[in-house]
This record gives C-alpha cells, sequence and structure tokens, in this order.
C-alpha cells in the first residue's frame, strides 16, 4: 500500500469516527449491542445518548440511574463516572455509576421526624441499612417519557407512597461537554411534607485525582453516621483549591458551598466541572476503592431532626400540587478549570 493510500485510509477512518460520534446509535430491536449490558445473568435494557464528546447510558428500571458516562475524545472513550460493571435486573444501586437522590438524601435519624407538629415515621428501605436512606427513587422504576439522541425525560408516580406520596421527573441532556441533570418532585399527598433533592455520582478515582470545592463547614458523624456536631471545616478538608483526596475515609456533609466545584484527573489531563444550585456536598472516600462519592444535595444528612427542622436546614416545604426543581451540570474539559454558573432552584405551585 503506498503512503497516499495509507493516508486517505488514515483519514477515512477518521472521518467515519467523527461521523459515529455525530450520529451515535440509540436503542432499539437492531442495536442491542450498544443498548443493552449483557452478562451471563441476563440482559437489561439502557437507553445510550452521545454526541461528539459524551457517552451516556441509563437504565429506567435501575432507578432511572446511569451506568456509564464517558469523554469521547478522537474516538476513544474515558470514564468519568465509575461504569457499573455487572448490569442486571438485580444490580444494586450501589453498584450504579449515579443515582437519583428523592424525595430526600442519606439517613433519617430514627427513622422518624415531626413537621407542624405531626410525627412522621420512615419505614426503612434497605435490609443492610438499619435507617430509611435517599428516598425511594433509587429504587424505583422508572417509566421513560420521551428521548432522542441527546436528552431522555422520565418519570416516577408513587402517588401512593407512604409518608411521601410523590411524582417525579428526571432529565439528562447531553450539552456539548456538559452532561445536565434535571430533577423535579411534586407533593401528591395531602399533607405538606419537607423535599429534598440531590445527585450520587460514583468518580472514577486514581493515586493522583484532586477535588476542589471550597466549604464553610461540615457535620462531623458519630458511627451510625448521622451528624452530631457542626464545625468549621478543617485545613485538610476544605478544599479551596485543587486539593488531593484525603486517604482517610471522610462520610461528611459539608456546609456553606458555593454550588461550584471541579474534580481534576492530572495524569489523564481531564477535568471536570460541577455547578449545582444546592448549597451543600455530602463527600465520601472509601479507604483502597478506585472511586468516591461527591454528591451535590440541598440539605445535610437528617436534616429534617437538626435544629432548627428541615426547612432551617435546606429542605423545602411543599404542600399538595407544589413542586421542586434541581439542576446540576457536569462539563468535562481537556485541562484547565474554569467556573460554571449556576442557576438556583426553583419551586411553584401547580
Amino acid at each position: 500500500m503506498t503512503v497516499a493510500n495509507l493516508v486517505s485510509s488514515s483519514s477515512q477512518s477518521r472521518r467515519s469516527r467523527l461521523a459515529a460520534a455525530a450520529n451515535p446509535v440509540l436503542a432499539g430491536p437492531s442495536t442491542s449491542a450498544v443498548a443493552v449490558g449483557e452478562t451471563s445473568g441476563g440482559e437489561l435494557a439502557c437507553i445510550t445518548l452521545a454526541n461528539a464528546q459524551l457517552r451516556l447510558d441509563v437504565a429506567p428500571t435501575l432507578g432511572g440511574g446511569i451506568t456509564r458516562f464517558d469523554w469521547r475524545d478522537d474516538g476513544a472513550l474515558t470514564p468519568i463516572f465509575r461504569r457499573c460493571r455487572h448490569l442486571t435486573a438485580d444490580t444494586q444501586p450501589n453498584e450504579l455509576a449515579c443515582y437519583p437522590l428523592l424525595p430526600y438524601s442519606n439517613r433519617i435519624g430514627g427513622g422518624r421526624f415531626t413537621v407542624a407538629g405531626r410525627r412522621v415515621e420512615v419505614p426503612r428501605n434497605r435490609a443492610d441499612e438499619p435507617l430509611p436512606i435517599h428516598g425511594d427513587g433509587w429504587q424505583s422504576a422508572w417509566q421513560v417519557a420521551e428521548s432522542d439522541r441527546e436528552n431522555v425525560r422520565l418519570t416516577l408516580d408513587r402517588h401512593d407512597g407512604k409518608p411521601y406520596a410523590f411524582r417525579a421527573t428526571q432529565s439528562y441532556t447531553l450539552d456539548g461537554p456538559t452532561l445536565v441533570i434535571t430533577l423535579e418532585v411534586e407533593n401528591a399527598g395531602r399533607e405538606a411534607l419537607p423535599f429534598g433533592l440531590g445527585v450520587h455520582p460514583f468518580f472514577v478515582r486514581d493515586a493522583a485525582t484532586e477535588l476542589s470545592a471550597a466549604a464553610g463547614g461540615l457535620w462531623l458523624s458519630g458511627d451510625d453516621w448521622l451528624p452530631v456536631r457542626h464545625v468549621p471545616a478543617p485545613p485538610a478538608w476544605q478544599f479551596g483549591v485543587a486539593y488531593p483526596l484525603p486517604d482517610t475515609i471522610v462520610n461528611h456533609a459539608f456546609t456553606g458551598w458555593s454550588g461550584q466545584a471541579a474534580v481534576v484527573w492530572p495524569k489523564r489531563r481531564l477535568s471536570l466541572n460541577i455547578a449545582a444550585d444546592t448549597d451543600y456536598y455530602v463527600l465520601y472516600t472509601p479507604r483502597g476503592e478506585d472511586f468516591f462519592c461527591f454528591e451535590p444535595v440541598d440539605h445535610p444528612i437528617n436534616a429534617m431532626n437538626l435544629a432548627g427542622g428541615a426547612c432551617e436546614n435546606g429542605m423545602t416545604l411543599l404542600g399538595r400540587g407544589e413542586r421542586l426543581t434541581r439542576t446540576f451540570r457536569f462539563t468535562v474539559e481537556r485541562t484547565g478549570l474554569r467556573s460554571m454558573p449556576g442557576a438556583r432552584g426553583s419551586r411553584r405551585r401547580q
């Protein structure tokens, strides 16, 4: 083969890769290799979104969660969220790449709280957890309302849920190098209740991974991971600039957050800018793992039972028919950091 032919072949190959990126294969009966995760345990249908820079796989029946979120560079796919390794109908939420937190985030102390003089009991929702955790969204099968190459909107109807009766919408959109996740929840119950929203991504971690997420303080936790005391963020956990992740385990809610953060992977020459309309995040850094969790949320752990009550700690009291919306943006960059503007959450009566 001549040099000219080699150049021509290389150019055609690159054009093909770019065309495939711009016109990705969508889920359908003839595209199961892309749209379905195959394991020895069976098959599970996923929806694949893709553009020239990103690929996203979503599993509607697994809490509407993400199974992979990758950066695309000249045809190569690099994971940003930790990929789900075994995708079946029995896959547990904590094996996913990301899942929604609604109608509340994290644990509720004692499985109960008081609002407007009423005592509200919240049942346990996991056999391995002594307290209710993360609400219903991550454990439910969502319905696909609409989808195209770069967008999917999922819905969940829990109007008969107890004590939280609600309807929710979860939308994923690829906008150039940005993944936009929008959560909306509507109180479908008769009584007003405090609601909160967040997302729970699992980020890829290597020895050099850095985090920038300045916060004013944090809630120290007891052995049950419930907050016991609020303190200023210690120097090692201030993350005012890109700073290496701690070697010790962290599992705390950080307060006074600006809604702007960045994850930096120097070895991969990639950074991820995060923008959320929330004032809190939960950071979880398990020892010896190849992932960590940075969870933008609008309230700390056990917010309902902290001093001042739920609404003084970030939650929103919704009456019947009222809605709460939060938006989370994840922007991948080849190098450098850039602040991303975030919009504030909205609330409206229907």
